[in-house]
């Protein structure tokens, strides 16, 4: 049995090299897994079909990796129901599992863990609280220019702080809510972050979460709010926060004609704060 060669490359250079033809279709679909397992992390929730898109793979190839990584306990499914009324069932979307998450990246986490619960027990909760701050004050230094460059438009700024966070291996996006909603009465986006780093170590210290959060505030400059947490057991980490509210023009009165016409208008926008809450 010979392998598949690409073009241009001898057989002495394929990636499989040295591997026995029996043992060749599993290393195959061990790599093809990984590379459907990293597109999880990168794009999700993301559907089976966007991910056959996104890698070349059929449908039935994406569904077949995507069993084998659930029945591992790498990856979850989560409905998402759609904005528009009446929508039917909720798309299937796939996720990394705290498994599957901690499989992707936590080196040096246990003597992490014990270094800061000895640091808790020697020197207090507040010694812990301290050294989470001093480890975001550096993010928040090195994003705020960044954050700063993209305007004044929240949606902007959300979206920049997004990107600098995927620069810094936690797969940030955004999302509008309530944009194209007939019925919506807040505007908001909805920052998602795939991957923490440091969740399992987050999730025995949520001073860290706490202390993301309010650089969030800062740097955004208004109140965010903690919708979940993958150190919490979310499928995400994801963060509200508030653009505005759309206030609805009030019915229309019998026309006056001695009055003076209003200059049109059919919305105001203020700024609409909400509590920080504790992941």
């Amino acid at each position: 049995m010979s392998h598949p060669v690409a073009p241009g490359q001898t057989r002495a250079h394929t990636p499989y090299e040295g591997t026995d033809d029996a043992e060749y279709p599993r290393v195959v679909d061990e790599r093809t897994r990984d590379k459907v397992l990293a597109a999880v992390l990168e794009h999700g929730p993301v559907s089976a079909a966007e991910l056959g898109d996104l890698l070349g793979y059929t449908p039935a190839a994406v569904r077949r990796h995507l069993d084998a990584l659930s029945r591992d306990g790498l990856i979850e499914v989560k409905g998402i129901g759609s904005p528009s009324p009446g929508a039917g069932r909720p798309a299937r979307r796939y996720v990394l599992s705290q498994r599957g998450q901690t499989r992707l990246g936590n080196d040096y986490l246990h003597i992490a863990q014990a270094a800061l619960g000895q640091l808790r027990e020697v020197a207090g909760p507040d010694a812990v609280r301290q050294f989470a701050a001093g480890r975001f004050a550096d993010m928040e230094e090195r994003y705020r220019p960044i954050i700063e460059s993209a305007g004044e438009r929240l949606e902007d700024r959300a979206a920049a702080l997004a990107e600098a966070l995927s620069l810094d291996g936690f797969v940030g996006s955004t999302r509008e809510i309530g944009r194209n909603a007939p019925n919506a009465a807040m505007l908001s986006v909805q920052l998602c972050q795939g991957h923490c780093p440091i969740q399992e170590l987050a999730a025995e210290f949520p001073d860290f979460c706490e202390q993301e959060t309010g650089v969030f505030a800062r740097l955004l400059g208004v109140d965010v709010r903690r919708l979940s947490t993958l150190a919490s057991g979310g499928h995400v980490c994801t963060t509200h926060i508030p653009i505005g509210r759309v206030a609805r023009a009030a019915p229309e009165a019998a026309p006056n004609t001695d009055a003076v016409p209003p200059a049109p208008q059919t919305y105001a926008t203020f700024v609409s704060n909400h509590q920080q809450g504790r992941p």
